[in-house]
């Protein structure tokens, strides 16, 4: 038995992946309306995301099931203390983080999220989860919350946010990630310079594709 499967953690999370998987980005009338060409080139922008993901503010937008189990795997094997997330949206995969943190003894995980309203929901399924001891939720444009008071060591980040920051982001965070830790990007796909450098032979990293459009690194000593 883990904090995962466990009362009231199993239900919660049973709960809020049925209401996720009710809903669509294409019951949004705005991204509906949008061509084809249109989401890659904001998918991928470095200067509309906000704009885009202001559209899907009362969307789960969350890891897979499987991802979420990857993520609690990783972070509980590692024995992760500190751990590092950009995109808390309703907080789904911070509640599969904050499971292992628990789990393995405590630690700190500050996670990002610049919708104000998604905090909110993040912060109520936290409290529900009662895992909101373990979790900093910096609300606001995470190439400036994640640029300052970080842990000096991070064990574990989590890229799934605006996937054109994937890069940025990773830039903020690298110097304090320890040998052995694990950086999983949901939706890699769309950030092809972020795939680039961590499956360079030179960029430091092992990395591998989980589970269609996730990539999985490990940081190299």
């Amino acid at each position: 038995m883990t904090t995962l499967t466990a009362a009231p953690l199993a239900s919660l999370l049973d709960r809020l992946f049925e209401e996720a998987d009710g809903t669509s980005p294409m019951a949004v009338p705005s991204i509906a309306a949008m061509s084809r060409e249109d989401h890659e080139r904001l998918m991928r922008s470095k200067t509309d995301y906000v704009e885009f993901y202001g559209r899907l503010k009362d969307l789960p937008l969350p890891v897979s099931r499987a991802t979420g189990k990857l993520l609690y795997m990783l972070a509980r094997g590692c024995g992760a203390r500190t751990i590092v997330e950009f995109g808390t949206s309703f907080g789904i995969s911070t509640i599969h983080l904050a499971a292992a943190l628990r789990d393995n003894g405590g630690g700190r995980l500050i996670t990002s999220e610049f919708e104000p309203s998604k905090v909110e929901r993040a912060r109520a399924n936290l409290e529900a989860a009662g895992l909101a001891d373990l979790v900093e939720i910096r609300t606001g444009d995470a190439l400036r919350t994640l640029a300052v008071d970080l842990p000096d060591t991070v064990d574990l980040l989590l890229l799934d946010g605006a996937k054109a920051l994937y890069p940025e982001i990773l830039d903020l965070v690298e110097n304090r990630l320890r040998p052995g830790a694990f950086v999983i990007a949901d939706n890699a796909d769309y950030s092809s310079d972020y795939l680039a450098r961590v499956r360079s032979a030179a960029g430091g990293y092992l990395s591998l594709p989980f589970d269609e459009d996730v990539e999985l690194s490990m940081r190299l000593g």
